[in-house]
């Protein structure tokens, strides 16, 4: 997801033409999170949807207009969704005020600039502006740390500050943490808290854009070390309680701006 240049195989930073396959099968929508973004949209009937990708978390029962720059994350939507139109957040071919809400999950941190994206998302909004991201202060304390501190502290530096967001939107924000379950169905880093198996599956990975940015080294390494540390009990004896825990409150924020 993202918005960023129009060409094929690029979207804002990351190259979604060499990770989108795995992001339809690794990055599906979690009905939990899911309504916690229905929750926020309210009584909104039409929603434009902002760094759409292949279309996780698009509301059934709205009119929903998905934006994304990403030739080949357009090609991955499913038949049954609306067609994403062409176009980044930055410059949005709709009239003033033409939706009721707008939503973007997991795709402010492509944005190459943030507050002019924001500020086209209001232009173009009615109502509430549903804003689905990480907190940056908050990402490198998961315990994925310990074997690739280099993606976290990517993902750091790409997500921007919350306050900084609050600031751009203007108005009323609210910024909620989201519970992130144990068998979150959407795969992002810390969806795999009290599954560190997953780490091991490279397309589990590829999923994730942050491990686009890291040499091959910090894989190779991720792999011997995580691999050792769960045939010897090692992880499990500093996390395994992780296992059984039902929900883990990372770095997942709801941002609402009205």
């Amino acid at each position: 997801m993202g918005s960023g240049t129009t060409a094929p195989q690029q979207a804002g930073d990351a190259d979604y033409g060499a990770i989108s396959d795995a992001y339809v099968d690794y990055r599906r929508p979690d009905p939990r999170i899911a309504a916690a973004i229905e929750r926020a949209l309210g009584d909104a009937r039409t929603v434009v949807n902002v760094g759409a990708g292949t279309g996780s978390y698009e509301p059934v029962g709205r009119t929903v207009t998905p934006v994304e720059p990403s030739a080949n994350m357009r090609a991955e939507r499913p038949g049954h969704l609306q067609p994403a139109v062409d176009a980044v957040a930055e410059d949005l071919p709709f009239a003033d005020g033409a939706f009721d809400a707008a939503m973007t999950t997991f795709s402010v941190h492509q944005w190459p600039d943030l507050e002019k994206g924001l500020a086209e998302v209001r232009r173009v909004t009615r109502g509430p502006i549903v804003i689905l991201t990480c907190d940056p202060v908050l990402v490198e304390g998961f315990w994925l740390a310990e074997y690739a501190p280099e993606v976290l502290a990517v993902e750091a530096r790409r997500y921007p500050g919350l306050d900084r967001i609050a600031a751009a939107l203007g108005g009323q924000v609210s910024v909620d943490t989201v519970p992130i379950p144990l068998d979150c169905l959407d795969g992002f880093q810390e969806a795999y808290y009290g599954r560190p198996e997953m780490f091991l599956d490279a397309d589990a990975r590829r999923a994730c854009s942050a491990w686009s940015f890291v040499d091959d080294g910090v894989v190779v390494r991720l792999e011997e070390r995580l691999a050792e540390d769960l045939r010897s009990g090692e992880w499990d004896r500093k996390h395994g309680h992780l296992r059984a825990a039902p929900l883990f409150d990372g770095s997942l924020r709801l941002i609402v701006g009205r």
